[in-house]
This record gives structure tokens, sequence and C-alpha cells, in this order.
């Protein structure tokens, strides 16, 4: 990786699926922000979700977000990451 601070991940979903299904968008948000924590190497307080990906997860409803998603995670210089949907 050339540049630290930015980087775009495809984030597996699948866990969603063992939720019960008023659930699911609601973990894979969970999910998402575990897993940009743990390959940033930050706190889970510090990743910030974007609107538009909260959209995409919500697209389809409470009970089917999808498989995986593909985001852009950038670090700023006060630890704060920003996840956006990666075009």
């Amino acid at each position: 990786m050339a540049d630290e601070n930015e980087r775009i991940i495809t984030i597996p979903l699948r866990d969603t699926k063992n939720a019960p299904r008023t659930r699911r968008a609601k973990r894979a948000i969970k999910e998402i922000r575990e897993n940009i924590a743990r390959h940033m190497k930050a706190d889970i307080e510090k990743v910030w979700i974007d609107t538009s990906l909260n959209e995409k997860i919500w697209e389809r409803g409470i009970e089917n977000p999808p498989n995986k998603i593909t985001v852009k995670a950038v670090r700023f210089e006060d630890g704060l990451i920003e996840v956006s949907l990666s075009e």
C-alpha cells in the first residue's frame, strides 16, 4: 500500500444472515465498523460511516442487506476514519 491513509476494502457481510431478520441491516453496519476498525487499526468509536453507504445498506430494507460491499476508508490526522462507497 502506497498510501496508508486511504484504502479500498471489500467487506463480506455474510454473518448478517445469522442475525434475526428484523436486525440484519443494523448488524451489517456494525460489521462494517468492526471490519474497518480492525483493518485500519483504530477504535470502533473513531469510524464514521457516510450517509451514502448507510443508504446503500438499507436500500433493500432491514431484512435483506447486500452480501458484500466495497468501501473506501480514509484516515484523517485526528484519527477519525471516514467510510464511504467506493466509486
